[in-house]
């Protein structure tokens, strides 16, 4: 199969998507580090504590600057003891902000999606350290590594590979789970491509929805490759991939479903890069991964907002919106009005924030508009409960040219 090369086109609506939820990512797990340390201490959180949070939020301005634009959720105040220490409370808002997050965590879907990824997985077991990093993105409450083997003990175990490697680990597969977004879409709605075929061909591959910049779609020699590109039998990401020439065009389509499976578990149909490399290697991910989102940018969006790298999934978004929102990323979009409102209020002496809890509506000031259109072990265990290190690294920059043209 001959590879185009196409250059890398940046995407205002998708990055205003991710620098949004960068924030609002932040808001939410300092809410419930916050939240957390209230409960177990009874004391607000010093102000040095939180600071050094900064890189495992995402953030790129100083997280006591990021705590103190947002006062209807943040409450500063002088420590009890050392007036000169600042720390740091939840307000009522924030409060029940929390309890919300906290109920639909607990609530949801997660742990089959949870499921889903291991399954992915060449050993159907995940080291904790890997898991943590994606407990945002997948919805997971923040003990799950705790919660799950005990409420679905059938399903989940949790064990210690080697000393100070805890792993969460599969104990059934459920064949019923065994079924990727893509093939449970062409169950579900078949696509105009689908229902013109012949009925000799009804067993043709399955074809990813392609959603190219302005321009590439266009032109011919981008149709010709990537009708070869469908031509070529879809692998389930669920299946053995033993057998598979790793150098062969087989095994890139194969890739390219794994990565999208993993992108449709995912709450916002992205995820940051440096998440996907703990993964790799259970995934049977080559090592220069990376230009696998370059080399195919109508599936794949590749970014660089917030000094970080991250993939989206272009399907999932249209007009600035989740095509299929999920209702915690509903909820989390409504803690974001209640950032902005804060933020536009906060030197106009508003004391008391009115937030809709009777209803799940959520307000549309955030819309991007058409940006986006053309395009043993509790011990150790314990010990995550209480981090609030997300996982984020420095981007490692690997061989070749990841980060330009694929």
């Amino acid at each position: 199969m001959k590879k185009v090369r196409l250059k890398w086109v940046k995407n205002r609506g998708l990055d205003h998507i991710i620098d949004r939820d960068t924030d609002t990512k932040a808001c939410c797990l300092l809410l419930e580090y916050i939240g957390r340390h209230a409960t177990q201490t009874s004391s607000p959180v010093p102000a040095r504590t939180l600071s050094q949070f900064q890189k495992n939020l995402g953030l790129t301005i100083p997280v006591l600057r990021f705590l103190r634009r947002y006062p209807n959720l943040f409450l500063e105040s002088p420590h009890p003891r050392y007036p000169s220490l600042q720390c740091f409370s939840l307000s009522d808002p924030g409060s029940l902000v929390l309890s919300r997050l906290s109920s639909a965590a607990a609530s949801s879907d997660s742990h089959l999606r949870l499921a889903r990824l291991l399954m992915l997985s060449q050993s159907r077991s995940l080291p904790l350290s890997a898991l943590f990093p994606l407990r945002f993105d997948l919805g997971l409450p923040h003990d799950f590594s705790s919660t799950f083997p005990s409420l679905h003990p059938n399903l989940f175990s949790v064990w210690r590979r080697e000393p100070g490697v805890a792993v969460l680990s599969l104990k059934d597969y459920p064949a019923d789970l065994a079924i990727s977004s893509l093939q449970r879409r062409h169950l579900e709605s078949p696509s105009y491509r689908d229902l013109k075929k012949p009925p000799s061909s009804l067993g043709a591959p399955l074809a990813f929805p392609m959603r190219f910049p302005r321009g590439y779609g266009s032109m011919n020699k981008v149709k010709a490759w990537m009708d070869e590109f469908h031509q070529l039998p879809y692998i389930s990401p669920y299946d053995d991939p033993t057998g598979i020439d790793p150098e062969s065009d087989l095994m890139e389509k194969r890739v390219v479903g794994v990565l999208h499976e993993l992108l449709s578990l995912t709450i916002h149909k992205k995820i940051k890069r440096n998440y996907i490399r703990k993964l790799r290697e259970e995934l049977v991910l080559p090592h220069k991964f990376t230009r696998i989102f370059t080399r195919y940018p109508g599936i794949f969006y590749y970014s660089l907002k917030c000094k970080t790298s991250t993939v989206v999934l272009r399907e999932g978004y249209e007009r600035g919106k989740l095509v299929e929102p999920h209702p915690l990323a509903t909820l989390r979009d409504k803690v974001n009005y209640v950032m902005r409102t804060g933020v536009l209020y906060r030197d106009k002496g508003l004391t008391k924030l009115v937030l809709d809890v009777d209803t799940g509506h959520t307000p549309d000031d955030y819309d991007c508009g058409d940006h986006d259109n053309d395009d043993d072990d509790d011990d150790y265990v314990e010990n995550y409960i209480l981090d609030i290190s997300d996982g984020e690294e420095e981007d490692e920059v690997e061989d070749g040219d990841d980060d330009e043209e694929a």
